[in-house]
């Protein structure tokens, strides 16, 4: 069964805006455009959404 391919953040699918996928942690997440630059520059805000978020480096508040 393949799961839905949605935004991590705004969980639009590929049916309504196009997605990119990342690798993390051997698991495949797939963010829009628009929140491209939340994984970028603001990853603290994926903390809720992305295992392991929190350890990330950069982009504290």
């Amino acid at each position: 069964m393949e799961t839905t391919k949605e935004c991590l953040v705004c969980k639009k699918t590929t049916q309504e805006i196009p997605l990119t996928s990342f690798e993390y942690m051997d698991n495949y997440f797939y963010i829009c455009p628009q929140h491209i630059p939340v994984l970028i520059h603001s990853p603290h805000k994926l903390i809720d959404l992305l295992p392991g978020a929190e350890n990330f480096e950069g982009g504290r508040p």
